[in-house]
């Protein structure tokens, strides 16, 4: 059941067994039950049936788009027939079923989530098709086609109707399946154009011009000139001479009528007197512009060439192996990733490089760009709907529409799923960041560890990156699962010495508010240290991780704050915009004018968010250029880039963000980080609250002082006795590291074990509670004391976008039985009632 074994002969992608036999075949559909269903195979689709196809089945009322995993030998009983083919071949490669199957068996989810994970948005039932005649003459080239009842009902009502999409085709001819299109599609009779909704994704077109074949030597356009007596019509025949001289013979239509000065309405003519000819294009869609010009040579430096040397060795011998690539920031490690590419781009592999979403920046986009050019394709979900469906299909089918090769994939934790071929090298920068975790809906996977077992599948080699490795990498490597690379040193600057990491000064700010120097929400220390960078022409990065203006508003007489009716948390004040906003679930509300409860009209404004401190910073330094980076300032395409590229271009003095300037950042003249409030994270109720803080805190540190000017640092907190604001302060990962394995080791916590969190969702709060504890009770008594089962207990945020919820925690320990065959008994044996919902998530990463 869980082994994609199917072997077909060489050349045939159709499972078509024999002529007379009947074909069965097991779909995975995007449900949450752990099973493949068996569907038979009508024979006028057995010839379009492959394994990795998508493929329109029934299920119960309604119709499902599923995958087929493979052939099914026998059926228990009555099965109902697939109805459609959607792909001509497989959408999901052998090694993607194998990956998913693993998935869907590790995170305790159906093989169809995890299938539906691994495909862009937009390819389920929801398709629109639109099929149009061409010119071949079907009595001339294909007579059985034609006389065919099926198919000649087709090329008859297409002789009347050139252009129908296929749903209206079956209202005229129901068996035109498809299936049955492609076969006229290959004989050159037809033209299928595929559009996906819910939500909708349509291959782009444009209208193209051309000269008729007559006129498409330079020498022939003149003449053509000569057969048109309006000015208009000449001018076009001249644009699409000089089009054609210029390299370019069918350029789109608006072009050449802009560069004629005319309007289409001037087409007509030449279009009836054949002079011309307009069709139809395919466009595809680039959200990443060009890549600018080459990278220039680099010479690595001695760690940097130690650690390629040792990546180098693993490309070449074809096995699996993965390395952790432990290097301080701005050590290189990019640079090293990308002559490991090279080296395994070099032996006819591919790669795939996965960053976090906040580190995936246009600065890192173009870096890669301008040493793969074309070749690198990139996903990501700033991308439009349409231009991700365009990369994954040139990622599926090898080429860009230049027929450049795709070897080189780009993205965020989806892009492990890529259907790139060949995969020999898989990088994961920035390793140790919680968004590579997938929260909902299921799988809920971490695609780091996806990427482990798919350079595994693949026999290929993975490469895990961080100037603050995860501790579970770091035990892996110490226990010698993952080789050990280390580049503890900044790349050399002028003079050929590594550019100093740069001092880290901790600012207690209840001290400074004793001594009457706080003024806001910046110290004197840090203000001070803007204003000289200010003086000198340098640049600031600070950061608050906490967007718009104050999390909490509250009445200043009876203590009344807003809370979200559909999420049990304050709503934060946007001054920008004037209303609330729940960062939950995104349901604004306007300021009241009085207080509800007492009608007071005077309100406090707690806490602090970016919007706050970009006010004070205006009102201090009133000549600083200040751009705020956030969700609020980068909801609009190509945000990031604007900023980020204004800010590079020196527009801009002070960088003002949440986590979005803690990562993927190198700007020569940042010599000043300040993070506002380095308290953000601590209190909260996870084991892992201490390593995300020094986490981000030494990532968000790294960005100073990168090239020739010397940075410096300023933390600002309320807890400077903290351990991970002590090891941060001395950029000492390794102390940090082995006092936290201490007493992580002490309490059974991860890397010494694994956890799984099950959360329990109901709009009823007694039905959620009742659920929770049926739940956890069965899987104790299932379990008995194989594994610590902690809870239920309500969630720290106990209802969030109107849904109330528990959670149960279970430990695993070392050596024990693997949990996932008990966690599918519980969910089977206690199934949730209508209204309410199981969560599972396997090696959870927050568990409140």
């Amino acid at each position: 059941r869980h082994a994609v074994s199917l072997r077909l002969p060489p050349g045939r992608r159709s499972l078509w067994p024999t002529a007379h036999s009947p074909l069965l075949v097991r779909v995975a559909l995007p449900l949450p039950i752990d099973e493949a269903f068996t569907y038979a195979v009508p024979d006028a689709l057995r010839a379009d049936v492959a394994v990795g196809a998508r493929v329109v089945v029934p299920f119960g009322t309604r119709t499902l788009t599923g995958v087929v995993v493979d052939e099914a030998s026998e059926a228990a009983g009555e099965t109902k027939d697939v109805l459609d083919v959607l792909d001509d071949g497989a959408a999901a490669t052998p090694e993607l079923l194998k990956l998913t199957r693993w998935v869907a068996d590790y995170y305790v989810c159906a093989w169809g989530e995890a299938l539906r994970a691994a495909l862009p948005s937009g390819l389920d039932v929801a398709t629109e098709h639109r099929v149009t005649r061409t010119d071949v003459d079907a009595g001339a080239v294909r007579p059985d086609l034609v006389a065919h009842p099926v198919t000649g009902a087709v090329l008859r009502h297409l002789d009347a109707h050139p252009s129908v999409t296929l749903a209206g085709l079956r209202q005229r001819v129901p068996a035109a399946t498809l299936a049955v299109l492609r076969r006229l599609e290959r004989a050159g009779l037809v033209r299928i154009d595929t559009g996906l909704s819910e939500p909708r994704v349509a291959v782009k077109t444009e209208k193209r011009l051309r000269l008729a074949p007559a006129f498409r030597t330079a020498h022939a356009a003149r003449d053509a000139a000569q057969h048109v007596r309006g000015v208009k019509q000449k001018a076009v025949i001249d644009a699409l001479a000089a089009f054609l001289a210029d390299g370019e013979p069918e350029p789109a239509q608006a072009a050449v009528l802009a560069r004629a000065g005319t309007t289409a309405s001037t087409l007509k003519t030449l279009l009836a007197q054949g002079l011309a000819e307009v069709f139809e294009a395919e466009v595809r869609r680039d959200g990443l512009g060009a890549e600018g010009a080459a990278a220039p040579a680099v010479v690595l430096h001695e760690r940097q060439r130690a650690a390629l040397s040792e990546i180098e060795s693993a490309v070449e011998s074809g096995a699996y192996k993965t390395f952790l690539l432990h290097g301080v920031t701005g050590s290189g490690k990019t640079e090293v990733y990308i002559a490991a590419l090279k080296a395994a781009l070099a032996r006819g592999r591919s790669g795939i490089v996965l960053v976090p979403e906040i580190a995936l920046t246009p600065q890192t986009v173009r870096r890669f760009r301008r040493h793969f050019g074309a070749g690198v394709a990139v996903l990501h979900s700033r991308m439009s709907l349409g231009e991700r469906y365009d990369a994954w299909r040139a990622i599926r089918e090898g080429a860009g529409p230049d027929g450049i090769p795709i070897r080189v994939v780009i993205g965020p934790r989806s892009a492990i799923f890529a259907p790139l071929d060949n995969v020999g090298l898989i990088v994961v920068d920035e390793e140790h960041e919680a968004s590579y975790k997938q929260f909902d809906p299921a799988p809920r996977y971490h695609a780091r560890d996806v990427a482990v077992v798919r350079a595994r599948l693949a026999s290929a080699v993975c490469v895990l990156g961080s100037a603050t490795p995860s501790l579970e990498s770091t035990h892996n490597a110490r226990a010698g699962k993952y080789a050990l690379l280390r580049m503890d040193e900044r790349v050399p600057v002028a003079g050929g010495l590594p550019a100093p990491l740069p001092p880290v000064e901790i600012i207690d700010l209840a001290r400074e508010q004793k001594r009457h120097q706080l003024d806001g929400s910046v110290s004197k220390a840090l203000g001070d240290a803007i204003g000289v960078r200010l003086a000198r022409g340098e640049q600031t990065i600070l950061l608050q991780n906490r967007r718009g203006y104050a999390p909490v508003l509250e009445c200043e007489a009876c203590g009344w704050s807003p809370f979200c009716r559909d999420c049990a948390v304050t709503m934060t004040y946007h001054k920008a915009k004037g209303h609330l906003r729940c960062h939950y679930c995104g349901r604004t509300a306007h300021r009241p004018a009085a207080c509800p409860k007492c009608d007071a009209r005077a309100w406090s404004l707690l806490g602090t968010g970016t919007q706050r401190v970009e006010e004070e910073l205006a009102v201090r330094f009133p000549a600083a250029r200040v751009v705020r980076m956030d969700l609020d300032t980068t909801g609009a395409k190509n945000a990031h880039r604007t900023i980020l590229d204004a800010f590079g271009r020196g527009e801009a003095d002070v960088l003002l963000g949440t986590q979005m300037v803690a990562k993927g950042l190198d700007f020569p003249r940042v010599t000043l980080v300040g993070v506002v409030n380095a308290d953000a994270g601590l209190l909260l109720p996870d084991f892992r609250a201490e390593e995300r803080t020094f986490q981000l805190l030494t990532q968000v540190a790294g960005r100073a002082g990168r090239a020739d000017l010397t940075g410096e640092v300023f933390l600002q907190t309320r807890r400077p006795e903290s351990r991970a604001l002590a090891y941060a302060q001395r950029h000492d990962y390794d102390g940090f590291a082995a006092s936290e394995l201490v007493e992580r080791e002490e309490h059974g916590w991860p890397p010494f074990g694994r956890v799984v969190g099950v959360e329990f969702r109901a709009v009823d709060e007694d039905a959620a509670r009742v659920l929770a504890g049926r739940w956890t009770d069965a899987f104790r008594e299932m379990v008995g004391t194989a594994f610590d089962v902690l809870g239920p207990n309500p969630a720290l945020i106990a209802r969030v976008k109107r849904l109330y919820r528990f959670h149960t925690v279970v430990k695993v320990p070392p050596g024990a039985p693997p949990v996932q065959p008990f966690l599918r008994r519980a969910l089977a044996f206690v199934p949730a009632p209508p209204r309410t919902r199981v969560a599972v998530d396997v090696d959870a990463v927050a568990l409140y």
